[in-house]
């Protein structure tokens, strides 16, 4: 796998529609790698990956879990739950130096090429905390639109496993879906595809397309995509990522521990697309980095949905109901009282 951020993005596998009916939407899965935890190398590779899948007519491109810059997969293979460690405390503030601030620099230049290229992203990015939480990281999803610029944040519910020693809980602030092209299009990050209430909250939002962001696994991938597409009738997209031993940088606190147990690395990309009747459009695609395309027809979530439509014909709200707390979780709220006029009276 080449980790040069100027080379050549491949295209590893595309579907077109012969005569798509009632509209489309073409998606590219960006299954990339690139040098872990920096942002500028791994921004360029994002942008680039954006304007080959333009230039292939996709008006949507999905991105890996935490693409930006990286996923923290040190944690499982040098003892990250070691309490008050100091080589664990390192990785952690370099991970943390890595992390992607809300409308920092990466944000902005994401945007600006989302509006050049006329493309929507869904971008994974560890994202750090600005005010509240400036020393804490987030494993959380941007969704950028080429005209308002960026339009989702979500936050992951809950971190999987070893993650929740790096990773805060989020919230269901942007558990949300977005109009890009004629569709209707959702996000969750990793296991969060797991969880049957978020799921059931994107499905009674109407999501035509489900985006499921990975940080990079085909046992991960393999069952969970069809299962999302046959569940909610509409198409499942995996986006997922590569990593190597060459992607880690000399500079990490335990890098060559790390590189030592590289071998076994699983992430080994794994994207793939299923359609709303749970059957394989482009199955998972291993081993390699580059771009996976796919016209969309969106008459066919129409069709599946003749004989099942979870938030629809086939709910009974009348005894199952799903309650969607949408609102940040901010650990502080500062009520300020307005600065009282000096020329106001005791008894005013």
């Amino acid at each position: 796998m080449a980790n040069n951020t100027n080379s050549d993005i491949d295209v590893l596998a595309e579907h077109r529609e012969a005569r798509p009916l009632g509209g489309s939407i073409t998606v590219a899965v960006a299954q990339l790698g690139g040098p872990w935890l920096d942002p500028k190398a791994r921004l360029a590779r994002a942008l680039h990956a954006a304007e080959t899948a333009a230039r292939r007519g996709a008006e949507l491109i999905v991105y890996p879990e935490t693409y930006l810059s990286g996923y923290p997969f040190w944690l499982s293979r040098t003892g990250g739950a070691a309490f008050d460690d100091p080589e664990q405390k390192a990785c952690y503030a370099y991970y943390l130096d890595a992390g992607i601030e809300i409308g920092g620099a990466e944000q902005r230049e994401l945007e600006t090429a989302s509006a050049d290229l006329g493309i929507s992203m869904i971008m994974g990015i560890a994202e750090r905390g600005r005010s509240l939480g400036r020393t804490s990281i987030w494993c959380t999803l941007l969704t950028i639109d080429p005209a308002a610029g960026l339009v989702g944040h979500h936050r992951k519910l809950v971190p999987t496993y070893d993650e929740r020693l790096v990773w805060a809980p989020g919230d269901g602030a942007g558990l949300r879906t977005h109009r890009v092209a004629a569709a209707t299009v959702g996000s969750l990050n990793c296991w969060e595809n797991w969880m049957p209430q978020a799921r059931s909250a994107l499905h009674a939002l109407g999501e035509d397309v489900h985006v499921g962001v990975w940080p990079g696994s085909a046992t991960l991938t393999g069952d969970i995509t069809r299962f999302v597409a046959a569940e909610g009738r509409a198409f499942s997209v995996a986006a997922s990522g590569i990593a190597t031993a060459e992607d880690i940088p000399d500079g990490f606190p335990l890098a060559e521990r790390l590189r030592e147990s590289a071998a076994d690395l699983p992430f080994d990309g794994g994207s793939c697309i299923a359609g709303p009747d749970g059957k394989w459009i482009l199955p998972p695609v291993t081993n390699a980095e580059g771009l996976l395309i796919a016209e969309l027809a969106l008459a066919r979530v129409s069709e599946e949905r003749l004989n099942f439509d979870p938030t629809g014909h086939y709910a009974r709200p009348d005894v199952f109901r799903t309650t969607v707390r949408r609102s940040r979780n901010d650990t502080v709220a500062f009520i300020d009282t307005p600065p009282r006029d000096e020329t106001e009276t005791a008894d005013d």
